[in-house]
């Protein structure tokens, strides 16, 4: 693998080298690389632009690689992938897409995962973007997740967005059945000009459904971020969500909470705090030895680990 493959491979799967089990390798619009396994099959779909993965019902401990990385300017694709994991499984999902540009066109991945989540099945989602290049093209980044989760189903998201993305509108769309559980934990930074923009719209349609999301971010220099999650319990439920921003410069920040209860027995809570880093902690740092600009890099640092 070239240089920038293996960067661009290693920021967003954790990947030295092919990984082994199931994984789906896209690089410039293609497959560069496919491998299914007995328990999860990959499924190319007919026009291209996505695959269809079939997860055997009680399939455990198993995973699944699928990268997206764009070495290549000016390049615009929109990829459609299914995951139908079976009833009783426990399977880790690794998804994330880089972007290097070193042109002077745009860049662009939008990446709509949809997931049909089986009885009993644990599902650990991750997904990290990352940008690079010293082009001045822009590198865009737009992800869309649908999640149907069936009885006592559990799905667990990772998102992390921490450098190189010009600009990204984030969109996640969830229903659960009963007993079902939801657990979003995203964190992203944004620094220059870039715009991030994060949408939760979950339903909690089962009885003693759960949904815990949570965002914690850092906007610096001249960029903006939106945060809007919207919780609606359509039984007795539980959800939770949360907006936890650091500012600074001349940045900008929105957190925008919406709540419906349908249900007497709906039981939902929003969080929000956007602030500044305290003095106080810059202080403590610095007693220690570090620069004001090095406290201030190892408290972003700490807050969205």
């Amino acid at each position: 693998m070239d240089e920038i493959r293996l960067q661009l491979l290693k920021e967003v799967a954790g990947l030295h080298d092919i990984p082994t089990g199931a994984y789906n390798i896209r690089e410039n619009g293609k497959s560069i690389g496919r491998s299914s396994t007995e328990e999860i099959e990959i499924v190319p779909m007919d026009d291209g632009r996505g695959l269809n993965i079939y997860v055997k019902p009680g399939t455990k401990k198993k995973s699944l690689h699928i990268p997206v990385i764009i070495s290549e300017s000016g390049l615009s694709e929109v990829v459609y992938n299914n995951f139908h994991i079976g009833a009783d499984c426990d399977v880790t999902i690794i998804a994330g897409c880089g972007i290097h540009n070193g042109g002077s066109a745009a860049s662009r991945h939008d990446g709509i995962h949809s997931f049909f989540i089986g009885e009993n099945s644990k599902v650990k989602y991750v997904e990290k973007h990352y940008g690079s290049g010293d082009g001045n093209g822009e590198r865009i980044m737009n992800p869309e997740t649908i999640v149907e989760m069936a009885k006592n189903s559990y799905m667990e998201m990772e998102t992390v967005q921490i450098r190189g993305v010009d600009s990204t509108i984030r969109k996640t769309h969830a229903e659960l059945a009963d007993g079902a559980r939801l657990v979003v934990m995203e964190r992203l930074m944004t620094h220059g000009n870039q715009t991030a923009e994060s949408y939760f719209d979950v339903k909690l349609d089962g009885h003693e459904s759960g949904a815990n999301i949570v965002s914690r971010s850092v906007a610096r220099d001249n960029s903006y971020q939106k945060f809007v999650s919207e919780l609606i319990g359509n039984a007795a439920c539980n959800g939770h969500t949360e907006c936890d921003a650091i500012i600074m410069d001349n940045a900008r920040i929105a957190a925008v909470p919406e709540l419906q209860a349908n249900h007497t027995d709906a039981a939902l809570i929003h969080e929000a705090a956007i602030g500044k880093i305290a003095g106080e902690q810059i202080i403590k740092l610095m007693t220690l030895g570090l620069t004001e600009a090095e406290a201030e890099e190892k408290i972003v640092d700490g807050f969205l680990k």
